[in-house]
């Protein structure tokens, strides 16, 4: 079915919007889940919170892109269930690493000054990004945006996984250099 059938479908409260979504979108968004949690019964539960979610927010919204609207809810929400079962453990998970790679380039949320400052922030990055070559954009988002691995990075796009690490690094300088020439403290 087309998107644009399943927003109006949201838009009737009409229960086959979930079901269209689900067969349309399902494995998309249990696949950023499950780069994220690493769990199974998690991220089966955090697609099931995207429905509901998108059953919440549509209407009012009426998003351009479904499935990137579907995917930013599913990562948010895993990213949030993550964040609260790691809480009080730290180390050895992907999502650690992955952080660990963009301290440097992106201050953390917590030294976040105001909603004002991600959104500033957001849009630098958005700009840098479309800067970039094709593949470095790709590989940048495949790890930070789905939470990729280096391996599934590697073998997705048939290179190795040293020329995937070496293009993270350059892409993370580049948007450190970017960011500082915008007048973005980092």
């Amino acid at each position: 079915m087309e998107d644009e059938k399943i927003i109006e479908l949201y838009w009737k409260r009409d229960e086959e919007a979930v079901k269209q979504t689900n067969l349309k979108y399902g494995s998309f968004c249990y696949c950023i889940a499950k780069n994220i949690l690493k769990n199974e019964e998690d991220s089966k539960e955090c697609v099931n919170d995207t429905w509901f979610k998108t059953w919440l927010v549509i209407p009012p919204k009426r998003p351009e892109f479904l499935q990137a609207f579907l995917g930013k809810i599913t990562r948010n929400l895993s990213l949030d269930r993550y964040r609260k079962s790691h809480a009080s453990k730290r180390g050895g998970g992907n999502m650690e690493v992955i952080y660990e790679e963009l301290k440097e380039c992106i201050a953390g949320p917590e030294t976040q000054d105001s909603q004002t400052d991600t959104i500033v922030i957001t849009d630098a990055v958005s700009r840098f990004l479309s800067g970039l070559s094709k593949d470095a954009r790709i590989i940048f988002v495949r790890r930070y945006w789905y939470a990729d691995s280096v391996g599934q990075i590697a073998q997705r796009f048939g290179m190795s996984e040293s020329k995937v690490k070496s293009s993270l690094m350059r892409s993370r300088n580049k948007l450190k250099a970017f960011l500082e020439k915008e007048g973005i403290t980092v």
